[in-house]
């Protein structure tokens, strides 16, 4: 997974496969949303993103599964 943020245009990038595009969707006129062949989510690209994510605080944390005791 990949994530890209461009300051000029405003635009975040979210890319969750490294796959070919296959299909294309408009969610709305800001965002749009990209499968591959199979139909899972390759992509979302989102512009106006200052306004519509809180890109300025962005995180990301990896929570290990719980190990179990038997």
């Amino acid at each position: 997974m990949r994530i890209q943020y461009f300051e000029d245009t405003d635009t975040l990038l979210l890319v969750f496969k490294e796959s070919p595009v296959n299909e294309t969707r408009d969610l709305d006129e800001n965002t749009l949303v990209e499968f591959d062949a199979d139909g899972n989510l390759v992509s979302m690209t989102v512009e106006h993103a200052r306004e519509r994510a809180d890109v300025a605080n962005f995180s990301f944390q990896h929570i290990p599964a719980l190990k179990t005791v038997a």
